[in-house]
């Protein structure tokens, strides 16, 4: 039996070799990504690896070192490949130009989610004041058709709530639109039991809200269960029914911007499951720009329906050093079980990082966009 100072040793020699010839293998890659520079050819070329992997496997004495092999080798060429993309990283900033500030003149609109006092509209007024001209949009579909088409210079749509999760219809249209989030604003939720004047909340039989509301203040209607729960737009729109309406046995789940909006009063504040309720929104752009203190990027991807084709797609971030802070799936329309992916990570477009894990991305994914370059906000309003 070898002594362990021995073993140790012999270890340390082949590692001090395996380092130099890992190092030799390296500098070839850049050669070879001069080489595809020069020729258009792409990076990653999955059928030569996969030939070249088998071959090794193959090579190895028993099967247990040939699928260490495979494994190993699979992450010397994905490293060769990440090493090829930082000589290939985009100079620009993948079309996107940046800005000093975002501004919004006397005769250009804003367009919203929902009717006037809405929270939507809220985020709206945080960013720009409540002097700026707005539009009331009856979907995000709308919110988005009105900034693209140039109707309205910015737009509002939620993204994601912290009782309820994610507000996925949005990541479809943000997925096909072309439109860019520039900026993030969380807004604090309070629901309001608001209805007409006279109304007594032990006589309310029926409450409007939209779905997302309903769900966010569950526990409420848990314990009152004579009241039946019905799901409209949006909680603004709701609040604007319920006063055009007057029936004193309505009442609808919204802000109190709404309730003093149209002229309602409130009977209960305070109705969500959470004491700490908030809301993600996004303030959204037809052109593709990006502010100085932008430090998120959002983006989404499709990929090869295949063992492997996320984790090559993350591990793009995992190696640039980039903190990932969402993964969100979504089903591709058209295809079985097949499904589109959105990201954001910390970072912005004009980082040697950023650039060096978006041109990976984009040579190894089937369809890459970058949805916006953004400030986040990471305090509640």
């Amino acid at each position: 039996m070898k002594d362990l100072s021995v073993c140790r040793q012999e270890i340390d020699e082949i590692d001090r070799q395996i380092t130099g010839l890992f190092e030799k293998r390296m500098l070839v890659a850049a050669d070879v990504a001069e080489y595809k520079r020069m020729t258009g050819k792409a990076v990653f070329d999955k059928a030569r690896e996969d030939e070249k992997l088998a071959t090794l496997e193959q090579m190895a004495s028993n099967p247990y070192f040939g699928r260490g092999l495979r494994e190993l080798f699979t992450q010397i060429m994905s490293l060769s490949r990440k090493y090829q993309y930082t000589k290939l990283a985009q100079q620009g900033d993948f079309m996107f130009s940046q800005v000093d500030g975002l501004s919004c003149g006397e005769d250009e609109q804003l367009a919203f989610f929902g009717e006037a006092g809405s929270y939507t509209e809220q985020a709206l007024i945080s960013c720009f004041g409540k002097e700026a001209k707005r539009i009331a949009c009856p979907t995000f579909a709308a919110v988005l058709e009105a900034v693209e088409s140039g109707e309205a210079k910015y737009g509002a749509v939620p993204i994601e709530n912290t009782t309820t999760g994610d507000i996925s219809d949005l990541y479809d249209l943000l997925a096909v639109h072309p439109v860019y989030p520039v900026r993030e604003r969380i807004i604090r939720i309070e629901h309001c039991l608001v209805a007409p004047r006279g109304a007594t909340e032990e006589g309310i039989r029926e409450v409007l809200s939209h779905p997302q509301a309903l769900l966010q203040c569950s526990g409420y209607f848990a314990k009152h269960p004579q009241i039946l729960q019905r799901a409209f737009a949006s909680t603004s729109g709701c609040a604007k029914l319920i006063a055009q309406e007057g029936d004193v046995t309505r009442a609808a789940l919204a802000s109190e911007a709404a309730a003093e909006q149209y002229g309602l009063q409130i009977l209960r504040r305070a109705l969500n499951n959470e004491n700490v309720n908030s809301t993600r929104f996004l303030i959204i752009s037809g052109t593709p720009v990006y502010v100085k203190n932008a430090d998120k990027v959002s983006i989404c991807f499709e990929i090869p329906h295949e063992t492997g084709s996320l984790y090559r797609i993350l591990s793009h971030l995992i190696f640039n050093d980039l903190n990932m802070t969402k993964i969100e799936s979504r089903p591709i329309a058209g295809k079985q079980f097949e499904y589109r992916f959105f990201v954001d990570f910390d970072g912005t477009l004009s980082d040697a990082a950023v650039k060096n894990a978006l041109t990976g991305i984009r040579e190894e994914a089937v369809r890459l966009k970058i949805l916006g370059c953004y400030a986040s906000e990471d305090k509640l309003f």
